[in-house]
């Protein structure tokens, strides 16, 4: 017999998360909680793990929404959909870090809710299939001094290091841009920045290791790399600063 599919609703107004939590039940979901704060979550997490994260991005607190989903993501891989009502720029590109799988604003019809769920189930079922399929396998790196070797179709091809821009964090895979093509590798962003040269490649965010030989421009928040904008953490720009005096 099939296990029904486990959702934590992490959210502060309660009349809004019991009515989400009855919506859920009569979809024939498992709701494993309803939590107000991120701290009390990340607990909850680790006694009863979810299959599915409904989480508010304005909560109250000691840390908000994002700021639990960035601890959570350290230890677990929990698809995310965020709950919002009035999400701000800044917010949403915060929020765009942590690769949800789903944004509903509030206040949301029941269809937008139970679409985001079933959008969410076919891309994990999708991630699925390509592990089951082999593709992890096939799909890993062989990564050289001076080059890649990537999987891309039915063949794996050579891609120059120089060549490479940057790359940036998918859930459990990490993209990888040349100047002419992207490619995606089963392959956490940790596990690539690890073999990667460390005189040319440097993890400047959570989500994205840039070759620092390309870099056009350094902002206060951002990187550009071929006019694209990358983001830039605070903890991490001295040290870029400073590699950067030694090429």
């Amino acid at each position: 017999m099939e296990q029904p599919i486990k959702i934590l609703i992490v959210e502060d107004e309660m009349i809004i998360a019991a009515n989400i939590s009855l919506q859920l039940t009569n979809l024939g979901y498992d709701v494993t909680g309803i939590i107000p704060r991120g701290e009390e979550a990340l607990i909850h997490i680790k006694e009863n793990k979810p299959d599915i994260l409904l989480l508010d991005i304005q909560l109250k607190g000691a840390i908000d929404g994002i700021e639990m989903a960035q601890i959570m993501q350290q230890d677990y891989d929990i698809p995310i959909i965020y709950l919002t009502a009035n999400t701000d720029d800044t917010h949403f590109e915060k929020a765009k870090t942590t690769n949800p799988h789903a944004f509903i604003s509030k206040p949301f019809k029941k269809l937008d809710l139970q679409h985001a769920i079933e959008l969410t189930l076919h891309n994990i079922q999708k991630d699925e299939l390509l592990v089951k399929s082999g593709v992890k396998n096939d799909i890993s790196p062989f990564i050289l001094s001076d080059c890649i070797f990537v999987r891309h179709h039915d063949k794996m091809v050579k891609v120059a290091i120089s060549n490479i821009l940057y790359m940036e964090a998918e859930r459990n895979y990490c993209r990888i841009y040349s100047k002419t093509k992207e490619y995606l590798l089963v392959m956490t962003l940790k596990d690539l920045d690890e073999k990667l040269p460390s005189n040319l490649f440097l993890r400047i965010h959570r989500s994205f290791i840039v070759n620092i030989s390309h870099i056009d421009e350094i902002a206060t928040s951002h990187v550009v790399i071929s006019k694209k904008a990358i983001p830039l953490s605070k903890s991490l720009k001295e040290e870029l600063l400073n590699r950067l005096h030694t090429i």
